[in-house]
């Protein structure tokens, strides 16, 4: 079943043609192959010749002596057509030695188009950054939405049921083939986890102690939404006999943060519009793989509703931080270009001390941004003073923004 991924899709015909890099980022089989493919179709439907087309995929084997970028840049060479735009396609472009020199070599040859993929940030890490700055534009895809998911099921009843699937069965593209068949859903989610850990950050950042190493990932996935630092990671390892310290716990958060596999989000004091660097929150790329490392155990669903919105504030363009204000917490300050939305994250609130509890940090904020409670009532939107409660669902299903 192949999900046409619209959103990312329609960002790329936007750049159709444009003389900028097009970098597609995310975690491994969140669906950017199937994503460059889909977009390959729709510029042969528009037009575009076979022959103007250059794919190659850096994990096939049949490609392996171009990830040498001399013999990457002469191979791309041979395959330019004169006078006539050229869509060349790399993907998995992190495997080429000094990708960003083919980068940059045919960013400035006339009629060529170039698209890239990539599934750790270390493609885009400072140095490389300033070796094509201003010449690239960033796709950052996550997998599937909820609302991605129901469409999939081909109609938007049973919301319940299906969300509670959409979190057991992995929001990973390819599980849906999978569905009702949980153990080849845990084989394919650990097989991910583990290309991940081996491939993306065990060769890339030399790590030798690999247990370890999954001991924390596995810590954090079971802490989402929860504050944390890296001595308070590296006080618990010790507690439990696994001795290590902050500052190797520090170089672990930042490769899982590069693979796509875990997001950070920062502090932000409301009050006084400035950036706070202790105590991030962390969230997960996939609740389904969060299942598979830590069992059907008693889940915080609380914290898994959270992480779901977390996702889907970046899908939806936004930067992401923890508000603080006075003494309380706001879970979510979303700021993009248009301004700056508030939300509060809550399984239910039908009793009256929770959802006060819920509302003081929005009624703290004294500017006039949207302020917006999420819940899994099944309530009609009501307000409170301006700030309005939503079904979270509804929220997600783009049923009300």
């Amino acid at each position: 079943m192949i999900i046409e991924r619209k959103e990312y899709l329609n960002k790329l015909i936007t750049w159709k043609d444009k003389q900028l890099i097009k970098i597609v980022t995310g975690v491994r089989r969140c669906g950017k192959s199937v994503l460059l493919k889909m977009y390959q179709d729709y510029l042969k439907n528009n037009g575009v010749k076979e022959s103007q087309i250059v794919t190659i995929n850096f994990e096939d084997l049949d490609y392996e002596e171009l990830t040498n970028y001399k013999k990457l840049d002469n191979y791309l060479k041979e395959k330019l057509i004169p006078n006539k735009m050229t869509y060349i396609f790399l993907d998995e472009i992190q495997n080429v030695d000094q990708f960003p020199k083919v980068l940059d070599s045919f960013y400035i040859k006339d009629n060529v188009d170039i698209y890239v993929t990539g599934s750790n940030a270390h493609m885009l890490s400072s140095e490389i950054a300033t070796m094509i700055s201003g010449r690239y534009i960033q796709i950052e895809m996550l997998p599937l939405s909820f609302k991605e998911y129901m469409e999939s099921t081909g109609n938007m009843n049973d919301r319940g049921i299906k969300y509670t699937e959409y979190l057991q069965n992995s929001s990973f593209p390819y599980a849906l083939q999978l569905k009702n068949q949980p153990d080849e859903i845990r084989d394919y989610l650990e097989g991910i986890y583990n290309t991940i850990v081996v491939k993306d950050i065990v060769h890339r950042k030399n790590i030798t102690d690999t247990m370890m190493l999954k001991n924390i990932l596995k810590f954090v996935f079971d802490n989402i939404g929860n504050p944390l630092s890296s001595k308070k990671i590296s006080d618990t390892m010790t507690s439990l006999g696994r001795k290590i310290n902050s500052r190797t716990v520090e170089k672990y958060l930042e490769a899982f943060s590069e693979s796509y596999i875990i997001y950070p989000a920062k502090r932000y004091n409301i009050k006084g519009k400035e950036y706070l660097k202790s105590l991030e929150k962390y969230y997960i790329v996939d609740i389904g793989m969060r299942y598979m490392l830590l069992g059907s155990k008693m889940m915080d669903t609380g914290h898994i509703l959270e992480n779901v919105v977390y996702l889907e504030l970046l899908r939806r363009g936004y930067d992401v931080y923890v508000g603080k204000i006075d003494n309380y917490e706001v879970n979510f300050v979303a700021q993009n270009h248009k301004g700056t939305i508030y939300y509060q994250v809550a399984l239910i609130v039908r009793d009256e001390k929770t959802l006060q509890r819920e509302l003081r940090p929005l009624q703290a904020i004294r500017d006039h941004y949207p302020k917006v409670i999420l819940t899994m009532d099944e309530d009609s939107e009501i307000q409170y003073d301006g700030i309005r409660r939503i079904n979270a669902r509804d929220w997600l299903l783009g049923l009300t923004d």
